[in-house]
């Protein structure tokens, strides 16, 4: 999959939540300030780059830093491994959002995390597929990740929410130890704030035929990015440190 943020994007956050000025980043890098600016931009350089100092005062890795501006990506994963499990991708006006379809390939219950930006999708999936929706799980309250609930829950009145907002109805929060029976899945849940104050991660296990659990982490990861929420800075570094260092690995 493409990445969600460049190195540009990636440095110009960093530089941001670090409270640096663009002058003192290029200074730092090496390299005069409207060549900074158009990495930024565009997540490209020209000239070299000093990428041990810029990571040191950006802090962000040197190396890694250095590979995703030479075009690193993360590896293909192939989600046939997980044979139910489907990602929706959808627009909005700066960038797009994922969300995820789970469903038991026998009862055909069926599960959706994050909302993404459109229903439309998410509609033709499920009657596609003849599916009967049960659950609605948010990994956050960040507005592209519920962006299309009013039309799932207007589609689908019935269908259970789960969050782990300070907002929500009491019946609808998740709590530390449950467990969401879905036919043969079960889903589980673990409090991961840092992008978000209300941030939960579901993991999804009993796939058939053993396939590893799977982590929905919403945007409390990133592959070789970090997000936006800059304000959030310190918590999401630390708190990400914490509690994905722990996430089962099956």
């Amino acid at each position: 999959m493409n990445l969600e943020d460049h190195a540009g994007d990636v440095i110009r956050k960093a530089r941001q939540s670090a409270g640096v000025s663009a002058e003192q980043a290029a200074k730092t890098a090496g390299v005069g300030l409207s060549e900074y600016q158009a990495l930024e931009e565009s997540g490209r350089i020209g000239a070299a780059l000093n990428f041990a100092e810029a990571g040191k005062l950006l802090r962000l890795h040197p190396e890694k830093l250095e590979r995703l501006l030479k075009g690193w990506k993360p590896a293909e994963v192939d989600l046939g491994v997980w044979r139910e499990l489907r990602q929706i991708t959808t627009h909005g006006p700066n960038f797009s959002v994922n969300c995820y379809l789970v469903w038991d390939e026998v009862t055909r219950e069926a599960a959706l995390f994050d909302t993404g930006f459109e229903a439309q999708p998410i509609f033709e999936l499920i009657e596609r597929n003849q599916l009967q929706l049960k659950h609605l799980f948010i990994t956050h309250t960040h507005h592209d990740h519920v962006e299309a609930l009013g039309p799932i829950r207007e589609r689908f009145p019935k269908v259970k929410l789960h969050s782990s907002s300070k907002n929500a109805p009491v019946d609808q929060r998740n709590r530390a130890n449950d467990f969401i029976h879905l036919g043969s899945l079960r889903i589980s849940n673990r409090d991961t704030p840092g992008h978000a104050e209300d941030g939960v991660t579901y993991i999804i296990g009993n796939f058939p035929e053993d396939a590893p659990k799977r982590a929905v982490v919403g945007d409390a990861l990133f592959a070789g990015s970090m997000g936006g929420a800059r304000e959030h800075w310190n918590s999401r570094k630390k708190n990400s440190a914490a509690n994905f260092s722990l996430l089962p690995r099956r």
